[in-house]
C-alpha cells in the first residue's frame, strides 16, 4: 500500500543513475508521483540507445509482429520470436526493466502454460519481467507466477490479441458498466500479484480512476496524462512508422534521415565517390 515501509525504502533510480531498475522502485516512483517512461524495444541496437537515455521500462512487445516482421497483427507472434528480441534486448541493456510479452496461445490456457511460458522468457531471454493480457479471467496465471518470482505486469482496456472479439482498434471501458468491469479487472491483477497495469486505449477519467484506485503504477497508451506513466511503441515516438494512432506523437523523424542517409549513400556509389581513398586499403 502507498507509504508502506517496503515500498518507501527503495529509491528510484534517476535518469542519469546507471543502478538498475528494479521491481520495488514502480511502486515507489508512483508513491512520489514521479513518471515512468517506457518503451517498446525489439533489438540491441535501439534497446542500448534508450537504456542510455534513461528510459526505465523496455517493453520488448508482440507489437514486433507489425511493427518489425511484416504481420498485420500481433497474433501469429511465437514465443520463439519473442524469445530472440527479448535476449537481443536484455543483452544491451544495464539499467532498464526489461518486460517481455506472452504471446498469443502461450498463457491463456493454463496457469501451467503461462508458468512455461514466462521461465523461458527469462530463463532462455533474460526478461525481468513478463506482460499478459486480460483481466479476471487470468489470475490465477498472475497469482502462479508471482508465486514462483516471476514479476508480471498486466495490460488492459484495448488488448490486441483479443482483436478478432473487439471487432477492431476501439476504444475500450466506455459507459459505466464497461468502466466498472475494467475496474473489477485492474483491481483484480493488482491482488492477483502484478506489479504494474498497461492501460490502451481508455477514457482518461477512467484511467485516472484506476491510477487513485491501485498502489501499484498504470502505464498509459492512449489513456490520458492522469496514468502513472507512459509507453508508445519506438517506431511511432520516432517517426519511423507511415501511420501513427491518434494517442501517440512523434518525437523526432528518425525515418526521414534515415531515408536521407539512404539516398546520399545510394548517389555516392552510383556517381563514383565512395568509397574514397580515404577508405581503401592499400597493398
Amino acid at each position: 500500500m502507498p507509504g508502506s515501509p517496503s515500498a518507501a525504502a527503495a529509491p528510484s533510480p534517476s535518469p542519469a543513475s546507471t543502478r538498475p531498475v528494479r521491481v520495488p522502485d514502480l511502486r515507489a516512483l508512483k508513491e512520489r508521483g514521479e513518471r515512468l517512461v517506457m518503451l517498446t524495444a525489439y533489438d540491441g541496437v535501439t534497446a542500448r540507445i534508450f537504456d542510455e537515455q534513461g528510459v526505465d521500462l523496455l517493453l520488448v512487445g508482440d507489437s514486433i509482429g507489425d511493427n518489425m516482421l511484416g504481420h498485420r497483427n500481433t497474433i501469429p507472434v511465437t514465443v520463439d520470436e519473442m524469445v530472440v528480441a527479448t535476449r537481443s534486448v536484455a543483452r544491451a541493456t544495464k539499467r532498464a526493466l526489461v518486460v517481455a510479452d506472452l504471446p498469443f496461445g502461450s498463457y491463456e490456457a493454463s496457469p501451467a502454460q503461462a508458468h512455461a511460458t514466462s521461465v523461458r522468457l527469462l530463463k532462455e531471454g533474460g526478461a525481468n519481467a513478463v506482460k499478459l493480457e486480460g483481466g479476471r479471467h487470468v489470475t490465477e496465471q498472475v497469482r502462479l507466477l508471482t508465486r514462483s518470482g516471476i514479476p508480471v505486469v498486466g495490460h488492459l482496456g484495448l488488448t490486441p490479441q483479443a482483436e478478432n472479439i473487439l471487432g477492431g482498434k476501439r476504444v475500450q471501458g466506455r459507459g459505466e458498466d464497461a468502466a466498472d468491469a475494467l475496474l473489477a479487472d485492474a483491481v483484480a491483477l493488482a491482488d492477483a500479484g502484478a506489479v504494474a497495469l498497461v492501460l490502451e486505449m481508455v477514457p482518461a477519467p477512467l484511467a485516472a480512476r484506476v491510477t487513485a484506485r491501485l498502489a501499484i503504477p498504470t502505464i498509459g497508451i492512449g489513456a490520458g496524462a492522469g496514468c502513472d506513466g507512459q509507453v508508445l511503441v519506438w517506431l511511432d515516438m520516432a517517426g519511423m512508422a507511415d501511420w501513427a494512432p491518434r494517442f501517440s506523437r512523434r518525437f523526432g523523424e528518425v525515418g526521414a534521415a534515415l531515408a536521407e542517409a539512404t539516398r546520399a549513400y545510394g548517389a555516392a556509389v552510383r556517381n563514383g565517390s565512395f568509397p574514397g581513398p580515404e577508405h581503401t586499403y592499400g597493398e
